[in-house]
C-alpha cells in the first residue's frame, strides 16, 4: 500500500467513525475495552503491513473510545473537536513543521502571530500582550508562574534565570482555597513548592474572599481563577489586582476554561477586571474544541516571556521572538494551526455563540434537575452544575456515586463524581460545540430515569 493510499484508508476509517458518533453509548462497552486485549503483543521481528497495522487501530481501538465528539459528554471539561480543527490538525500533521524557529516552518511563525494576535483582541487583553502556545493549561499555568517568579524577585535584585532561587529572597505565593490542583503541580515544577503557599479563604461558590488576604509585605505572587473546576466562578479581580499592585507583586489567573467567558456576550461580567492582571492560562482543547495538546500561556509583557524562556545555541537564531524562546519546550508541533482555523470559522460572533449556548444548556440541565427534586449545589453562573442525588450525609454521598454510576452504564450521556465541601456530587461540564438542545432534554431525561429508580429525593437547594 502506498502512501496516498495508506492516508485515504485513514481518512475513510475516520469518517466512518465520526459519522455514528451521536448514536453510540458515550462510554464504550465492556466488550470493547476488553477487545483492547489485541494490542498487547510482543514487538515485532521484523517490519508489519502498515495497512493491517492502521486497520487493528481502527477495529480495536475505535470501539474502545469515549464520544468526547459527540454532545452528550459532560466530563472533565471536555469539548468536542470541530470539524475546522480536525481537518486542519490531518492537513498540519502531514506537513510535519517544527514550529520552534521561523527558518524551520514560514507558515507556523506566521499562524502563531496572527493566531496570538486574535486572541489577545477577542479576550480584550492589553495591547502587547505575548501568546505562547503549550501543552495544556497546567504548562500554561507553570509558565506565567514562572515568569511572575523571576519578574517578582529581579524588581528585588535577584537574576533567577541567572542563580536559581538558592539564596533568593523569600518570595510568597499565595493561593485561594479552592485553587485548582494544577497551580501545586505548576508550583512545585517551578520550585516554589505545594506547600509553600499562604492560602486565602473563599466563599461557598470557591471565590477567594479579598476582605481576608494574608498579610504580606515581601515579594508576592497571587494565583487566581477564572472558572473553578465545580461551581465555574470566579475571583473578584479587581480586589485581587488592587492587592497585587499596592505590593508590585504579580497576578496570575488561570483561565484553563473560564477566560474565554470573556469572549461571551452573557458571561463577559464575570471577568470584570481580570486584564488587570499580569499573565493569564487557557486551554484551547477545552472550551475553544480545538484537538488536544493546545494549551495558551499568555503574559501582559511579551518581553518577559523571553527573559524567563530563551536559550541560546551557537546554530539558533538568537531572536526573542522565535516560538522556542517563548515556551518551556524548544521543537513543538504547529498547534496555532487548528486555532487559527476554528477562529477563523467562528469568528468573534461564533465564538460568543458557543460560550453562551453551552451556559445556557447548562442553566436548563440544572433547572430541569432541581425541578425533579435534586439538589444543585453551586450557583449556575457557567458551564459547571453540581449535583447532588439523595439525603444529606453519608447515605447520600453513596446515594450520589450509584446514580453516577448507573448514569455511566446507561450510556446516553457522561457525568464524573466530585467532592464539593465535604459532600459527593455529580459534575456537569457543558463545553461541546456539539451539544444540541435534543441532546440537553435527552441527557436530563437519562438523569432523571436513572436517580428516580435509585435514589429518593432530597430537599431542593
Amino acid at each position: 500500500m502506498t502512501a496516498d493510499d495508506l492516508l485515504a484508508d485513514a481518512a475513510t476509517r475516520a469518517r466512518r467513525y465520526l459519522a455514528d458518533i451521536d448514536d453510540r453509548s458515550v462510554a464504550p462497552s465492556d466488550e470493547a475495552v476488553a477487545g483492547l486485549s489485541a494490542f498487547d503483543e510482543a514487538v515485532p521481528d521484523g517490519p508489519t503491513d502498515p495497512a493491517s497495522t492502521l486497520a487493528l487501530l481502527d477495529d480495536a481501538g475505535s470501539p474502545a473510545t469515549v464520544a468526547t465528539n459527540a454532545g452528550r459528554y459532560f466530563g472533565f471539561v471536555t469539548g468536542a473537536s470541530y470539524p475546522a480543527a480536525t481537518a486542519s490538525g490531518w492537513l498540519a500533521a502531514a506537513w510535519d513543521q517544527n514550529a520552534a524557529v521561523e527558518v524551520m516552518s514560514p507558515v507556523a511563525a506566521t499562524l502563531d502571530r496572527v493566531v496570538g494576535r486574535w486572541i489577545v483582541d477577542l479576550l480584550d487583553l492589553p495591547d502587547g500582550t505575548g501568546t505562547s502556545f503549550v501543552t495544556g493549561a497546567t504548562m500554561a499555568n507553570a509558565t506565567g508562574l514562572a515568569v511572575g517568579r523571576d519578574e517578582v524577585l529581579g524588581r528585588h535584585g535577584w537574576d533567577v534565570p541567572a542563580r536559581g532561587l538558592f539564596g533568593a529572597p523569600p518570595l510568597t505565593v499565595v493561593v485561594g482555597a479552592e485553587a485548582h490542583s494544577t497551580i501545586a503541580k505548576s508550583l512545585a515544577l517551578i520550585g516554589l513548592g505545594r506547600d509553600r503557599v499562604e492560602v486565602a479563604p473563599a466563599d461557598e461558590q470557591g471565590r477567594i474572599d479579598a476582605d481576608h488576604l494574608p498579610d504580606v509585605d515581601g515579594p508576592v505572587l497571587v494565583s487566581a481563577q477564572a472558572g473553578n473546576v465545580n461551581t465555574g466562578s470566579f475571583d473578584p479581580f479587581d480586589a485581587l489586582a488592587d492587592w497585587v499592585a499596592e505590593r508590585n507583586g504579580w497576578l496570575h489567573v488561570d483561565g484553563a476554561f473560564g477566560l474565554w467567558a470573556r469572549a461571551g456576550v452573557t458571561t463577559r461580567h464575570l471577568t470584570a477586571g481580570l486584564a488587570r492582571a499580569d499573565s493569564w492560562a487557557t486551554d484551547g482543547h477545552k472550551w475553544l474544541n480545538v484537538s488536544y495538546d493546545c494549551g495558551l500561556a499568555l503574559v501582559a509583557d511579551q518581553a518577559a516571556l523571553a527573559r524567563t524562556l530563551a536559550m541560546q545555541a551557537a546554530y539558533l537564531p538568537d531572536a526573542d521572538v522565535e516560538l522556542m524562546n517563548r515556551t518551556p519546550q524548544s521543537s513543538q508541533r504547529a498547534r496555532a494551526a487548528e486555532v487559527w482555523a476554528v477562529l477563523r470559522s467562528l469568528g468573534r460572533s461564533g465564538v460568543a455563540d458557543l460560550i453562551d449556548r453551552c451556559c445556557a444548556h447548562a442553566r436548563h440541565l440544572a433547572e430541569g434537575l432541581a425541578d425533579a427534586g435534586h439538589q444543585v449545589l453551586n450557583d449556575v453562573v457557567l458551564n459547571q452544575v453540581l449535583v447532588r442525588f439523595g439525603e444529606p450525609g453519608d447515605e447520600g454521598d453513596a446515594t450520589t456515586d450509584v446514580v453516577i454510576g448507573a448514569i455511566q452504564a446507561d450510556g446516553t450521556c457522561w457525568c464524573g463524581p466530585t467532592t464539593w465541601h465535604g459532600q459527593r456530587a455529580m459534575r456537569i461540564s457543558v463545553s461541546s460545540y456539539a451539544t444540541t438542545d435534543a441532546d440537553i432534554e435527552a441527557s436530563l431525561a437519562a438523569i432523571v430515569r436513572c436517580a428516580a429508580s435509585l435514589a429518593p429525593k432530597g430537599p431542593v437547594a
